[in-house]
């Protein structure tokens, strides 16, 4: 019996999908759950599983390929058994790892490794893994080829991208294609800008209460819950508490009708291999600091491993970005659509401040709110960085509710 293969449904945002790569070739046994194909939206990269015990029967759409919702993509032979096959059908393959030279040790990859190491022409056992166990991160691809790259040279390291300029010695271009989830970046910002009347205002916060509160109770706070006390989940509790207070800040606009939302689906900005992605805390304000916190680790750990998927990326209904952590001393987030705002946090720094007409010396953050002027008044925006302003110089207040 013959049982498809076909492509997720996709998110209502996400128009379209590209085939990276088929981690079986027609006539190879596949087992259940075994991943059999890797599909890249502009958001994140997807396995596709086998939902079956059978043998690969065909492929209908190759690596390169564009693919929507429940495209048709191959086909699998349920119950066959596959031919003699060699050492490429092993147990190891069909479980999507790789024995290290000279070990029985067994490396798990994940997607996104597997297709940087398929675009850089290498074999998963000429990295050395530095994550866990051994298991080999997407930065260990790329410092594998920066290694190859120093030591050979430039005739040898062009790759698959287009030959390099060289206008004189030293003197070196380059021209790569961008990645799909780069365009959407560039899409997105660029219809942001287009069709929203962005304005951004800003204020400074004094961070010394958040910082003497994370001094008194980091250590008990990690014990008790298992999770380390950050800055950003005060900021999103914070956030939760004026979206409900200033509703318009948590709306979004759809044609000439506004619509609130009735939750803060609050979406944290995370660095990843491919670039910047924004997963979503669902009902931010029914949630713990410590859920909150998890959920940033956990978050973070499936950017850099490339496993986020189209559930943790999709919604949202505001946005927060931390360029302090890259050292940024103050900017102007740009929106992230239908989103009316995005609040912007940054670098904390000593500066002299004036407290009751005295000069002292506070640990201080700038912070940005940037926001749609067709549905949020300068008023709102105002108002509502001000109380986050209030609720992180006292965070008893997110405590008490008040």
């Amino acid at each position: 019996m013959a049982v498809e293969i076909n492509t997720p449904v996709l998110a209502e945002s996400v128009a379209d999908a590209l085939v990276v790569g088929w981690l079986k070739k027609p006539g190879e046994s596949v087992v259940i759950d075994e991943p059999l194909v890797e599909i890249e939206t502009d958001k994140v990269v997807l396995e596709i599983p086998s939902t079956v015990i059978g043998v690969l029967e065909a492929i209908i759409e190759e690596e390169g390929a564009i693919v929507v919702s429940n495209q048709l993509l191959g086909y699998i032979k349920e119950g066959a058994v596959a031919e003699a096959q060699g050492k490429s059908d092993s147990a190891a393959d069909n479980l999507n790892t790789i024995e290290a030279a000279g070990t029985a040790h067994k490396v798990q990859t994940s997607p996104a490794v597997r297709k940087a190491l398929r675009e850089n022409e290498l074999e998963a056992d000429e990295v050395s893994g530095s994550g866990k166990k051994g298991r080999i991160l997407k930065q260990d691809v790329t410092d594998t080829v920066r290694k190859k790259q120093a030591s050979t040279s430039i005739e040898t390291t062009l790759g698959t991208t287009e030959p390099l300029t060289v206008n004189a010695p030293g003197r070196v271009e380059e021209r790569v294609p961008m990645t799909r989830l780069r365009k959407r970046i560039a899409e997105r910002l660029h219809e942001a800008t287009q069709s929203a009347a962005m304005l951004t205002t800003f204020n400074e916060v004094n961070m010394q209460p958040l910082i003497d509160m994370r001094n008194e109770f980091k250590e008990l706070f990690e014990k008790t819950h298992n999770t380390r006390l950050g800055f950003m989940s005060l900021f999103v509790k914070a956030s939760s508490i004026a979206l409900q207070q200033f509703p318009e800040v948590n709306a979004s606009l759809d044609a000439d009708d506004v619509i609130y939302h009735g939750y803060c689906d609050i979406g944290i900005a995370v660095a990843s291999p491919r670039g910047l992605v924004v997963p979503i805390f669902r009902n931010a304000e029914q949630m713990s600091m410590a859920d909150i916190e998890s959920g940033i680790a956990g978050y973070a750990a499936k950017a850099k491993e490339g496993k986020l998927n189209m559930e943790d990326l999709t919604g949202g209904t505001f946005t927060i970005t931390n360029g302090g952590v890259f050292g940024s001393l103050f900017s102007t987030p740009i929106l992230n659509p239908p989103q009316s705002a995005i609040l912007g946090m940054h670098g904390i720094n000593k500066r002299v401040v004036v407290e009751n007409d005295k000069m002292v010396i506070r640990p201080m953050m700038y912070v940005a709110l940037s926001y749609d002027h067709q549905i949020i008044d300068g008023q709102s925006a105002v108002l509502f960085l001000r109380t986050i302003k209030e609720l992180v110089e006292k965070p008893q207040r997110i405590l008490l509710e008040v």
